[in-house]
C-alpha cells in the first residue's frame, strides 16, 4: 500500500473558453484516482461513485447553463449590432435618395432656365434681324 505522500497529483490548467469536455475529462480522472487510492468497501465505493456522478452531472449542467447564457448574450449583442447597422444603412439610403432627388430637381430647374434664356436669345436675335431688315428696306 502506498503512503499518502506518494499519491500522484494532477494539475488541470484552464484556458479562457475551455470546453465542457475538458472539464468532464478532468472530473472523471479525478474521480477515478480517488476511487483507486481510497480504501473503502464495495458499498462505500458504489455510494462514492454515485455521489461523484451526481456532482459531475450538477457541475456539467451548470457549465451548460452558463454556456447557454453566454451564447444568448452574444446572440443578443449580435442582433443589436445588426439592427443598428441595418438602421444606419437604411438612413444612408434614405439620405442618398433625398440628395439625388434634390440634385435632379436643381438640374431640371437649371435646364428650364437655360432653355428660357436660349429662347429669349433666339427671340432677341430674330427681333434684331427683323428690325435690321426693316431699316434696310425703309
Amino acid at each position: 500500500m502506498r503512503d499518502q505522500d506518494e499519491v500522484p497529483y494532477i494539475v488541470i490548467e484552464r484556458e479562457r473558453g475551455g470546453g465542457v469536455g475538458s472539464f468532464l475529462l478532468g472530473a472523471m480522472i479525478g474521480a477515478g484516482l480517488a476511487l483507486l487510492f481510497a480504501p473503502r468497501s464495495g458499498e462505500e465505493t458504489q455510494e462514492e461513485i454515485k455521489e461523484q456522478a451526481r456532482r459531475l452531472r450538477v457541475a456539467a449542467e451548470e457549465r451548460v447553463r452558463e454556456a447557454q447564457r453566454q451564447l444568448e448574450e452574444r446572440l443578443g449583442e449580435a442582433r443589436e449590432g445588426v439592427s443598428t447597422r441595418y438602421d444606419d444603412v437604411r438612413e444612408a439610403v434614405r439620405a442618398g435618395r433625398e440628395a439625388a432627388l434634390s440634385a435632379r430637381e436643381e438640374l431640371e430647374d437649371k435646364l428650364q432656365r437655360s432653355k428660357a434664356a436660349y429662347r429669349a436669345g433666339v427671340d432677341a436675335a430674330r427681333e434684331t434681324v427683323s428690325a435690321a431688315a426693316e431699316e434696310s428696306q425703309g
